[in-house]
């Protein structure tokens, strides 16, 4: 039996009632209750990151997207949160009172969101209804860049007022290992350094142990030399934050550990020297 649904940094289980797509999760990167979009409920995923934390064990569901019914969904969350009726009804009763509050909806699921045919359907829908329902909620998509190049991606990218990506690594080696994929480095630096030209962007950083060992300061080094290309924030386009962070649940593999503070906080900081806004989330 599982345990009775918490909404708290601990608890990021994207299961909501009857829902398929759309869950709800406490963001610690985004400071409050982020409405979750799931994509990828068959759990595939194009990376194969030693950290994820989503059970792979158990079998996923069916890869192709009812949009009809993501969008039933989103339209029964959103109208709770404008009737105030959202805070007065499980699992949302069990948020923190600092955390009772809508920061945005995320396109982040048990796979890379943007790689389902449905994407670009999915993602007007969801605008359409936050503009009726709740405009002034960011609409944000998550994403590992690998299919940024994609002329359907690409269009869809219009939906969504922020984009935040994923870059983990500096070097090729290093990327292999914390995220777990064969994927060319360099079309997702290409991917980067294109989508960063045209709008504003944030980093996601996410930095780990692997046997106790955290990446070196040559690696780190290398990974702010990759901001420096893709571009600091200018007129409107550009990295416009760089957020750094770590594990904060049990992840998949036993090998991985947080890295510390201290460590992170030294990692923020050669990033703030490079001219980047950074933090530590």
């Amino acid at each position: 039996m599982s345990t009775p649904r918490r909404l708290d940094f601990a608890d990021h289980r994207r299961d909501l009632g009857t829902n398929r797509y759309v869950y709800a999760v406490v963001s610690r990167r985004a400071g409050g209750l982020s409405i979750g979009v799931n994509l990828n409920p068959d759990k595939v995923c194009n990376f194969d990151c030693p950290y994820c934390q989503v059970d792979r064990s158990a079998p996923g569901g069916d890869a192709r997207i009812d949009v009809a019914r993501l969008t039933g969904e989103m339209a029964d969350i959103l109208g709770r949160v404008a009737a105030g009726t959202l805070w007065s009804t499980p699992p949302f009763d069990t948020a923190a009172p600092e955390h009772q509050r809508v920061v945005d909806i995320a396109f982040a699921g048990d796979g890379e969101p943007t790689t389902p045919p449905e994407f670009p359907a999915a993602a007007a829908a969801v605008s359409q209804i936050r503009d009726q329902v709740a405009r002034g909620v960011p609409v944000r998509l998550l994403t590992n860049s690998t299919m940024l190049h994609r002329a359907r991606v690409r269009a869809a990218l219009g939906h969504f007022d922020d984009v935040w990506c994923k870059l983990d690594a500096g070097t090729e080696a290093y990327f292999r290992v914390v995220d777990g994929t064969t994927f060319p480095y360099s079309r997702i630096l290409r991917n980067l350094r294109e989508l960063a030209a045209i709008r504003p962007i944030t980093i996601q950083a996410m930095f780990l142990t692997l046997h106790g060992a955290g990446p070196s300061d040559d690696e780190i080094g290398t990974w702010v030399e990759r901001l420096r290309e893709i571009g600091a924030a200018r007129e409107g386009v550009g990295i416009t934050e760089v957020q750094v962070y770590t594990v904060a649940r049990r992840p998949a593999q036993a090998r991985v550990g947080a890295l510390s503070g201290e460590r992170l906080a030294w990692i923020a900081e050669r990033a703030r020297e490079a001219g980047f806004v950074a933090r530590v989330v």
